[in-house]
């Protein structure tokens, strides 16, 4: 799969909203169908396997003292 290639892209992305652990698919399906998307797709192309970050975020109250506390002082 090329990541130049829309229909290849719609493909994967069809393939994973329908068979994906998560959303009630079989976790073997997936497996297997994740292989067959990988060995078609090019060395360079291999954003798919790039790791998930998650970053904290904070809410409420504790992010807007944050975003507060970062705010330069106002010039008078």
């Amino acid at each position: 799969m090329s990541g130049a290639d829309p229909a290849g892209r719609a493909a994967f992305r069809e393939f994973v909203r329908t068979h994906h652990p998560d959303v009630g698919g079989d976790p073997a399906v997936f497996a297997a169908g994740l292989a067959r998307f990988r060995a078609g797709e090019s060395e360079v192309d291999s954003r798919y396997d790039a790791p998930v970050r998650f970053t904290a975020r904070r809410r409420g109250i504790a992010a807007l003292l944050a975003r507060f506390r970062r705010r330069p002082p106002r010039v008078r």
